[in-house]
């Protein structure tokens, strides 16, 4: 029998890889959009002829309902959410119901439809914020230091609720900062690696940030939804922290960034103070000892690779837009 999974946020950086992974497994892929004007496919315009795509939304808990009795998936992987922090203090609202009330609504749709049905959801060490302990685990205690991080914990919170009120097949990965070169241009990594292939091809000439010393656990995303997979396919649910246990600084990012075109990042990078956030979190670092010993899963990038296949990415696609432009 062919699996079929739903893939809420299907447009994102991690809902491409893992329909990428799902698809290679022989699984019948849907992926659910919303009805808006900036519909942004670019991620998964390599795979539109073989996934499914049908509109739906975190608001609206009727669209999830009609959409599971439609589709009737056995895996859903909640991805969809406001998912940037700096826009979560502009949008504190918004980010609430989204990322927050909206994993209630799927929830609760599963558990009216089909209470079969194997829920996922993208939690966030965002959740960690001010952190208790060094490194984070599963038993960490949770201090979120921005609206994002507090809606990720009711998120989190909720999927456990019902796990256990409803028996639901329900799971958590609490996943540290994950990139690739599919990031959003609003994310520091992407961020820097985009201005280092402009910098390098004479587009652009500064490339301004916030604070050189915060540190994080930066894992490639297309290793981390291959454990979202692995949860899912338990006997039991549970929750997960998928990370590297390695952290860096962005300090770090820039100098290899910097490094692979052969630049000295010194003479090019602007500390701005517009870039600090209101509430900075400390040091985030995972624990992945469950994720290795209970799924088997271990990350496979190394960090260095990590920063340099990105701005090769970015080199790549830079280079072409300036060659068809010619």
């Amino acid at each position: 029998m062919t699996k079929r999974a739903l893939i809420t946020g299907i447009t994102g950086q991690d809902g491409s890889y893992l329909a990428e992974l799902l698809l290679d497994k022989g699984y019948e892929v849907i992926g659910m959009v919303r009805r808006s004007s900036t519909l942004n496919f670019e991620r998964i315009a390599h795979l539109q002829d073989r996934i499914t795509l049908v509109p739906g939304d975190l608001l609206d808990e009727v669209s999830m309902i009609n959409l599971l009795r439609e589709h009737r998936p056995n895996e859903v992987y909640n991805l969809a959410a406001q998912s940037f922090v700096q826009t979560s203090w502009g949008q504190p609202v918004l980010t609430g119901e989204t990322t927050a009330l909206g994993v209630t609504r799927v929830l609760d749709a599963i558990r009216i439809v089909d209470p079969e049905i194997r829920f996922y959801q993208a939690s966030s060490s965002e959740m960690f914020g001010k952190v208790q302990a060094v490194p984070q685990s599963e038993e960490t205690p949770f201090y979120p230091r921005s609206p994002y991080g507090v809606a990720k914990l009711y998120g989190h919170w909720i999927t456990i609720n019902y796990r256990e009120s409803y028996d639901l097949h329900a799971s958590s990965g609490i996943l540290f900062n994950h990139e690739s070169p599919r990031r959003g241009l609003e994310f520091v990594t992407r961020k820097i690696s985009n201005a280092v292939a402009r910098i390098k091809l004479g587009q652009q000439d500064e490339l301004r940030l916030g604070t050189l010393d915060a540190q994080r656990d930066w894992g490639f995303a297309g290793d981390y939804v291959e454990a979202m997979w692995l949860m899912l396919q338990q006997d039991g649910p549970d929750d997960f922290v998928v990370s590297t246990g390695e952290t860096h600084t962005v300090r770090e990012f820039v100098e290899l960034a910097f490094g692979r075109v052969d630049l000295d990042w010194e003479k090019y990078v602007v500390m701005d103070e517009r870039f600090m956030r209101p509430a900075e979190v400390d040091l985030l670092i995972g624990d992945p000892a469950k994720a290795h010993q209970v799924l088997g899963w271990k990350p496979k990038m190394p960090f260095p690779e990590l920063v340099h296949t990105m701005v090769d990415a970015d080199l790549d696609e830079l280079t072409r837009q300036l060659g068809n432009a010619r």
